[in-house]
């Protein structure tokens, strides 16, 4: 997706200029950017290129290396549902299958109305209290699937 305007131009501009000073600033620009527009767009990585004088492959070897960009604008609602092995453990694995079968949507991808983004994480800190998930920055331990429906119907409504 081309950037809209120009002041989409200025305003990623204006959030490299104002890190391009810290060490190591591709990623605190890129989280910058990120938290600018709800995404990373795609012709941010041109722009950041050449003013950090890196090649674009660079720029979006590490957009797609981390999966906490997104390529593309998050649904209204971002559900992540935590991957590791406690989670997994304590029947992880079902509750995020019939999550996936209820949303109608896959990790990393957003529903087609525009509801909610689906995302996988790898630890809430949240181990005794798993299986857990955290919503739009909200942390939900002791997932069931009685729980599960109650967030399906919230992020649809």
């Amino acid at each position: 997706m081309a950037m809209q305007t120009q002041d989409t131009a200025l305003r990623v501009a204006g959030i490299i200029e104002a890190m391009k000073g810290v060490d190591g600033p591709l990623l605190p620009i890129l989280h910058g950017i990120q938290e600018e527009f709800g995404h990373v767009p795609q012709d941010a990585l041109p722009l950041i290129a050449d003013r950090l004088n890196l090649s674009r492959a660079e720029v979006q070897g590490v957009v797609s290396f981390y999966h906490d960009f997104r390529r593309q604008p998050a649904g209204r609602h971002v559900l992540k549902v935590c991957r590791a092995e406690a989670c997994q453990s304590m029947g992880g694995e079902a509750l995020a299958a019939r999550l996936e079968q209820l949303l109608g949507i896959g990790f990393h991808e957003t529903a087609g109305d525009g509801s909610v983004t689906l995302e996988p994480v790898y630890c809430l800190g949240l181990c005794a209290c798993a299986p857990a998930a955290m919503l739009d920055g909200e942390v939900i331990g002791r997932l069931d699937e009685a729980r599960i429906e109650e967030i399906v119907a919230e992020v649809r409504r």
